[in-house]
């Protein structure tokens, strides 16, 4: 459990780490992660002798592969701007109600069928986002980018042939190419050689900052079990309103708490018929 609990403690601490890279613009820093998670991922493939599953992957396989890519980016951009622009607390939000969106998306492209406290829960945080929205003034755009993004990532990841380090690896080689060339066309704007090693450094560590957690998510997928896994999933959006709440002081009046509480209520709703499902279901056979 350690590595699944160190994964989304790494990632529910992203709140601290984007603002470190301040000058850079969101859209540039965007730029970077993926250029040097490109890189990480190039050299951690060649230590591992994994480069075949790429070679051997299918046009349609690189298609959705593509699409995934696409997903990816921008739920990092949408992240990276919240995060530096004061929205941390709305960007959590979108990480509470991500595997609820999962739940709608299997029902609709999966065939799934839904259990009744599944749909409560899906009910109370629509009633949820209908509050927040009156609370902002506007929908809660970054939170429902953020939730819809990863879940249709997620949705597609399913239907790709690849492990997750196989995937990270090729979902960087569709993209990189475009930041690489982004970052070009920013010329002296491009703040990785004009504010010191430093800074520079900073943006060289976007590679290993992504790479990390999700490596010690794919050693904690393997060793506990996905229940677990999935109760662990919820630390990274309370580390990150924790953030947003106490230490960044993001305003946070009655009527958005009402909000969040509804998306807890549906959540432990959503987490209670997932644990009692998951203990009705017979053991699979050892083969």
């Amino acid at each position: 459990m350690t590595y699944g609990a160190a994964a989304y403690v790494l990632w529910g601490l992203f709140p601290a780490y984007w603002p470190l890279l301040v000058p850079a613009a969101p859209v540039e820093v965007l730029a970077h992660r993926v250029v040097w998670s490109f890189v990480t991922m190039g050299v951690l493939l060649a230590v591992l002798r994994k480069w075949r599953p790429l070679v051997e992957l299918s046009g349609r396989g690189w298609l959705i592969v593509s699409a995934a890519a696409v997903l990816i980016t921008a739920n990092w951009g949408t992240y990276i701007y919240a995060v530096n622009t004061g929205h941390v607390v709305e960007s959590a939000l979108g990480y509470f109600i991500t595997p609820l969106v999962s739940v709608v998306l299997g029902m609709v492209f999966l065939k799934e069928r839904l259990r009744l406290p599944q749909f409560v829960a899906i009910g109370v945080v629509v009633i949820a986002v209908i509050v927040l929205t009156v609370d902002y003034g506007k929908l809660p755009t970054i939170s429902l980018v953020l939730a819809c993004s990863f879940g249709v990532y997620g949705l597609l990841k399913k239907k790709v042939p690849l492990d997750a380090t196989s995937s990270l690896a090729a979902e960087s080689a569709v993209i990189a190419p475009i930041a690489l060339v982004y970052l070009l066309m920013l010329g002296s704007a491009n703040t990785f050689t004009t504010e010191g090693t430093g800074h520079t450094l900073m943006l060289l560590s976007t590679g290993i900052v992504t790479v990390i957690p999700l490596l010690l998510f794919g050693l904690g997928a393997r060793l506990i079990p996905l229940s677990t896994m999935g109760m662990l999933q919820y630390l990274a959006p309370v580390l990150q309103f924790a953030w947003g709440v106490f230490v960044v002081h993001e305003p946070m009046p009655a009527s958005r708490w009402t909000g969040f509480v509804l998306v807890w209520v549906a959540l432990v709703i959503f987490t209670v018929d997932a644990v009692r499902n998951r203990r009705k279901q017979p053991l699979a056979p050892v083969s």
